[in-house]
């Protein structure tokens, strides 16, 4: 998923413009010109999953052509790019002829001003769904998270996917991802004729940066005494592959998507060999709330429910059209291990070198959580609390 430039970024008429002839700005030209596919706009298109969707709706003889749009131009020559910010009311002239939208153009940036990502997630996400009826389009494709069913003690094991969505707005982003689900809910009441798909991948992995992926950058893995976390993994591959099914209308409604089954925290340890560290939950959230209200950490307490309760989620929807993941918990769990390492992470905060290596010993991840108590009691007392 895109994250917006620093600043809004006016649209570019000049880079919007496809050249003439056989120019790395062209238009797709279909391989079978008789293609009777839709047109597909993809928002968030440059980068990320946005970037890898557009890569394979391009290549697909089921597509009759793709539109991207970003604040930036991607690589995929393929595609006819805009350059604009989807908060512009002008997306709508740029949607017209298209017959769905898959929006991907969400900013969940842990380092990213919570109140600026809400106003342009929940912006966005109100600009494209009204543009697209306005345009003409009849399907729009939501992508969220597994994280807003909530994860809570009991949850069942797996989630159905119509199972009641009880998470709250104290994790990183699930708020937005809340509020988008509800602006995708109205907007067909509001805007007969168009259609709403959503899609809810559980822990993303394949080049993405969270409060969950953070976790396993740890030293020790946290785990709250009496919790009993589960994982569940969707790589990103597998994510494009679904969403390329809700684009061309392969399934609709709201589906989840990730590996099939989980894994046991006990058998997270034993794959990667990271031993635990387990603490009291009074302990455990207490010091996440402090040490995030004062500035030193950017995962708020909410985040930490993620890893003491299961959310895992049926993916039965997508089954029944017959999509299957290419991907077991087991293997993108072998891939985070790797693209992680050499990182190092206390609290959800990355540490420097130096700090690291202190991280790093045997009693690392306590002497670090000791000193982040440390600094909370200074700050406190600092300001006289």
């Amino acid at each position: 998923m895109s994250s917006p430039d620093p600043q809004f970024r006016a649209m570019n008429d000049d880079e919007d413009r496809p050249e003439h002839g056989d120019s790395a700005q062209g238009v797709r030209q279909p391989r079978n010109p008789a293609a009777r596919g839709p047109v597909i706009a993809v928002t968030g298109a440059a980068s990320g999953v946005g970037a890898a969707l557009v890569s394979r709706l391009a290549a697909s003889d089921e597509v009759k052509q793709v539109v991207a749009i970003d604040e930036r131009r991607g690589d995929c020559a393929a595609a006819q790019w805009h350059i604009l910010d989807v908060r512009d009311p002008a997306i709508a002239e740029k949607l017209r002829g298209a017959d769905v939208v898959v929006h991907l153009a969400l900013d969940l940036d842990l380092e990213t001003d919570p109140a600026a990502r809400t106003a342009y997630n929940v912006r966005g996400t109100q600009t494209v769904l009204t543009a697209a009826a306005a345009a003409g389009v009849h399907r729009v494709v939501l992508c969220t998270s597994a994280m807003v069913y909530g994860a809570l003690p009991d949850n069942d094991i797996p989630l159905s996917e119509d199972s009641e969505l009880r998470a709250t707005a104290e994790a990183t982003g699930v708020g937005d991802l809340l509020e988008i689900e509800r602006l995708g809910r109205r907007a067909p009441r509001a805007h007969p004729g168009l259609n709403v798909t959503v899609i809810r991948p559980a822990v993303l992995v394949g080049g993405t940066d969270t409060a969950l992926t953070r976790y396993f950058e740890s030293p020790r893995l946290l785990v709250v005494a009496g919790s009993r976390p589960t994982w569940q993994f969707c790589h990103v591959e597998d994510l494009v592959s679904a969403l390329e099914y809700a684009a061309l209308e392969k399934v609709e409604g709201e589906l989840a998507v990730g590996c099939e089954g989980w894994l046991e925290q006990e058998e997270v340890e034993e794959l990667s060999g990271i031993r635990r560290m387990e603490l009291p939950s009074a302990v455990a959230l207490g010091a996440a709330a402090r040490l995030h209200r004062i500035g030193l950490t950017p995962s708020p307490a909410g985040d930490l429910a993620y890893t003491m309760h299961p959310w895992v989620v049926s993916v039965s929807g997508l089954h029944a059209a017959g999509w299957r993941p290419r991907w077991t918990n087991e293997e993108v769990l072998a891939e985070l291990l790797q693209e992680v390492s050499g990182r190092h992470t206390v609290a959800g905060r990355r540490l420097g070198r130096r700090d690291a290596a202190t991280a790093a010993g045997a009693a690392g991840a306590t002497v670090a959580l000791l000193g982040a108590a440390a600094a909370v009691r200074l700050a406190r007392k600092r300001r006289g609390i």
